[in-house]
């Protein structure tokens, strides 16, 4: 071990205490074991061992912001901050044990309440720090912190996460410039209120309409059906649908016929399925929002009891709160009001281009929880706000990924080196966390990134994922499983999309 690291990692002890700003660390560790896995590691966030020798720092912010940051004892000088989606209330360790390998300091907190707290957002405090305080506050820990231990400042500081991960990472943009040089948002849902009364109140339909609720086997034959009509428009018969907005399925097929009862729809069944897929419209009749792409599936089922906790705690604190009382204009403009920092929909981002910042979105087309058209929308309105899209694309690229569900899983490519991925480390055309590095500190951006679909953890193909508005083409001649065989083109269809009316900051 060198002489300075090794002297850093002996000083891991002393960051116990006190610190400015609030800041508290309660517990401190050295780790260096041969397959080290943090405590209370489960879910999506379940952490890898880690096989690196670390300080293991555990703190809290103001009382309620609770955190984990990893110093390894081969620092690369870089900062890596992991975010958490959902209600948060958790560590992001899987983000976290897999980077801190490649020499990252890593940091993720919990965003200011715990999982296991209940009625949480009936706290006014705990709910603005989870709409945007609680990373802000550990990004400025972490590099406190990771200095104290180094004795130098962090490098440079990048930010991964998809789902609320993607929002917080959006937010870090508009709200808190100077934390991050560069960050990764995926799945974000830029306008997270607006969606969330389209998965309740197309809940409530299905709670309410019986005959019509879809299950996850319907779901399943709407997005079978709408891909085996759509799948060879873009020349390669894969079982994915490469661009949804190309897509004329007409779900009217599914409806069943005199007798049929398997492998059909019936009729409050289509009626329903029609009704989600459409543009949601208030009580006078006005849309709400662009609707569902063609192919694209949805969660079954009643609403989820996250929802009704946003309003009954969150908006309402009313623990007696009536979800079949939901009003879709009323409720989602209280919700704007009583958590305004919960949109990460604001286009005014020029203190982040200014100081060389670097974003990096991705989307899944089949994304059946944040869904595409808003991530898309808010892309075009950030680039008719920032000089256009070929100035913003020097900044700010999005990454759309065919057949890829909710931050992952789906038949399309899902492993890509984002949040919750596989990594390839050091590599920029597989593994976007090293392609965002290359942008910020060599200038180079990402005109492509390969896209790698596992199965039973090998590799089974692999696409390419291109800056939008480009697509991926076949070139006609390679393997039409390998990425090599498809060329970034610019798709007129992406272009035109992006010119429709955005509802996004609206």
């Amino acid at each position: 071990m060198p002489a300075m690291l090794a002297a850093a990692l002996a000083g891991c002890a002393a960051l116990t205490g006190t610190h400015p700003g609030g800041l508290v660390v309660k517990a401190t560790a050295v780790n260096a074991p041969a397959g080290w896995e943090a405590p209370d590691s489960r879910g999506g966030y379940r952490g890898i061992p880690v096989k690196v020798p670390f300080c293991r720092v555990e703190g809290m912010i103001e009382g309620n912001i609770g955190f984990e940051l990893w110093l390894p004892e081969r620092w690369n000088g870089r900062l890596l901050g992991a975010g958490v989606g959902g209600d948060a209330g958790v560590f992001n360790y899987i983000d976290m044990s897999r980077r801190i390998t490649e020499g990252f300091a890593t940091v993720t907190t919990d965003s200011g309440h715990k999982a296991s707290q209940a009625r949480w957002m009936s706290d006014p405090k705990a709910r603005v720090d989870y709409e945007h305080r609680a990373v802000h506050l550990t990004a400025l820990a972490a590099k406190a912190l990771a200095g104290k231990l180094y004795g130098r400042a962090v490098d440079r500081s990048y930010f991964t996460g998809c789902s609320g991960g993607g929002r917080q990472a959006l937010k870090q943009m508009q709200n808190y410039p100077g934390d991050y040089d560069g960050v990764i948002a995926g799945a974000p849902g830029p306008y997270m209120p607006l969606q969330s009364v389209r998965m309740l109140w197309f809940g409530l339909q299905q709670k309410w309409t019986p005959a019509g609720a879809l299950s996850d086997a319907d779901w399943s034959l709407y997005e079978a059906k709408a891909t085996a009509a759509c799948d060879a428009n873009d020349g390669v018969r894969d079982g994915i649908i490469s661009n949804p907005l190309a897509c004329n399925f007409k779900a009217a097929a599914l409806l069943c016929k005199p007798g049929q009862t398997e492998g059909c729809l019936t009729a409050p069944k289509l009626t329903m399925l029609n009704l989600i897929r459409s543009p949601m419209k208030d009580e006078a009749g006005r849309v709400m929002d662009g609707g569902l792409f063609a192919g694209v599936r949805t969660r079954p089922g009643a609403p989820s009891p996250l929802l009704r906790a946003m309003w009954a705690d969150g908006v309402y604190n009313d623990p007696d709160w009536n979800e079949d009382r939901f009003k879709r204009t009323a409720d989602l403009n209280a919700a704007n009001r009583v958590m305004p920092e919960l949109r990460a929909d604001k286009v005014a981002i020029s203190p982040f281009l200014k100081v060389g910042g670097k974003a990096i979105i991705y989307q899944g087309w089949a994304d059946p929880s944040t869904n595409a058209g808003p991530t898309i929308d808010y892309y075009g309105a950030l680039a008719r706000a920032n000089g256009g899209l070929a100035k913003l694309d020097d900044s700010v690229r999005l990454f759309m990924a065919p057949g890829m569900y909710h931050c992952r899983g789906g038949p399309g490519p899902d492993q890509f080196g984002a949040s919750g991925h596989i990594s390839w480390p050091g590599d920029p055309a597989r593994d976007t966390l090293w392609a965002l590095i290359r942008w910020v500190e060599k200038g180079q951006a990402p005109a492509r990134i390969t896209a790698t679909k596992l199965v039973d953890g090998q590799p089974k193909f692999t696409r390419t994922l291109c800056p939008y508005p480009q697509a991926a083409r076949y070139d006609g001649k390679g393997p039409k499983d390998a990425a090599a065989s498809y060329r970034c083109v610019v798709d007129p269809a992406l272009v035109s999309y992006m010119g429709r009316r955005s509802l996004v900051g609206s």
